[in-house]
């Protein structure tokens, strides 16, 4: 059992569809501190943390035994803003088996999620409310933050998928989306290995 969940006999969890928040759950959350390197402008990072620590995002994900019967779910929660010209972001991750995919509703908001597989293949794919998305096997996903209010989707995937947060720490993604032009333009990432 993990979280206090029955995942046998089964259970009832509130979401708000508009927050995604959850009075049964705990959120996990990342703040700016959590991710500096993430962002490429490291003059901007410094700037905006010398102003404080603002959070990034938050998740609830409710820890679903390692388990290829079982799903694990939750919601994602990123708040407006920019570090530079570039969005507030999700770290972003592949599934440590990699072949696993994710489907992900969006309640609330405006964005985007970049995916990226191995051999470099890169796709953008346009968030908002009402809008349901299947992230294919193999790809490394984060969820991008391009609207004025938070961006919140619930997502659902297979509970022995696990997630691999190290290697986009390490090599982070080819590509960025950032602010140009006022309006999202995916770029090279100048940090890119």
């Amino acid at each position: 059992m993990s979280a206090g969940f029955n995942w046998e006999q089964g259970f009832l969890l509130d979401f708000d569809l508009l927050t995604g928040l959850s009075k049964g759950a705990n959120a996990s959350k990342r703040y700016l501190s959590q991710m500096k390197e993430m962002y490429y402008d490291e003059s901007a990072v410094s700037k905006c943390l010398d102003g404080g620590d603002p959070l990034i995002y938050e998740f609830y994900e409710l820890g679903a035994p390692e388990d290829a019967g079982a799903l694990a779910f939750g919601t994602s929660i990123v708040y407006p803003g920019k570090i530079g010209d570039e969005y507030f972001m999700t770290k972003g991750h592949f599934h440590t088996i990699i072949a696993t995919s994710e489907v992900y509703y969006c309640l609330a908001g405006k964005g985007a999620m970049l995916c990226e597989n191995p051999e470099g293949d890169v796709k953008l794919f346009e968030l908002e409310a009402g809008k349901a998305l299947y992230v294919p096997p193999r790809y490394a996903h984060r969820s991008i933050n391009t609207g004025q209010e938070t961006l919140v989707t619930f997502f659902v995937f297979r509970g022995d998928a696990g997630h691999d947060y190290g290697t986009i720490e390490e090599k982070g993604y080819r590509k960025l989306l950032v602010e140009k032009d006022q309006k999202p333009t995916l770029v090279d990432n100048p940090k890119w290995s």
